[in-house]
């Protein structure tokens, strides 16, 4: 599912929910700025999924149409099925890297504590492995287990460290190479 596609049915859900929501709401919920906010609920407008209705003189209700409600349910299943599949691709791939690590006895941790860390986590314990600890940005916990600072993890003995990520973008594994962890270290969820 493209970003695009999963910001329209994030603001279709959300005007569905709160027909008064404003454009400021939204663009904090979505993490956009204001005037790319306005420019998706032109274009939902446009397209017939979202109807502008004058409340007050300074006060836009937005209201989800039948059009809207359709194309609303559409992104909802196209996004359950993407999500699916990047689940089975997550663990196809760890279980790929990770299949002789209990036979070698490799210290696994993961990096992260959202729910990217999680599906690491349980595709850890699908395979037998416990990881040895789980290390984020700021401490905290993850799952009932201390999450330790990743500026401590020169004293954290790990053999592999799984970026609880998603993302493809190199920024994560950039930050944890330049704090001195060597790329052969590091297991990305996705290939």
């Amino acid at each position: 599912m493209d970003i695009e596609a999963h910001r329209d049915l994030q603001l279709l859900e959300a005007v569905e929910a709160n027909a008064r929501v404003t454009q400021r709401t939204l663009a904090g919920k979505l993490g956009i700025a204001l005037g790319l906010t306005n420019i998706y609920l032109r274009r939902l407008v446009r397209k017939g999924y979202i109807k502008c209705v004058n409340v007050q003189s300074n006060r836009i209700a937005y209201l989800i149409t039948p059009r809207g409600v359709a194309e609303k349910a559409r992104l909802t299943y196209e996004f359950m099925d993407y999500s699916l599949h990047l689940y089975r691709d997550v663990r196809r791939h760890l279980g790929n890297v990770l299949q002789g690590c209990a036979a070698e006895s490799q210290r696994v941790a993961i990096f992260g504590k959202g729910e990217a860390a999680e599906l690491a986590y349980l595709s850890l314990k699908e395979l037998g492995l416990e990881p040895v600890a789980i290390i984020d940005e700021t401490a905290g916990t993850f799952l009932g287990m201390p999450v330790h600072d990743i500026r401590e993890h020169t004293a954290i003995p790990f053999d592999l460290l799984i970026v609880g990520s998603l993302e493809l973008n190199a920024n994560v594994s950039e930050r944890l190479l330049g704090i001195g962890i060597p790329s052969e270290r590091l297991v990305m969820l996705r290939s």
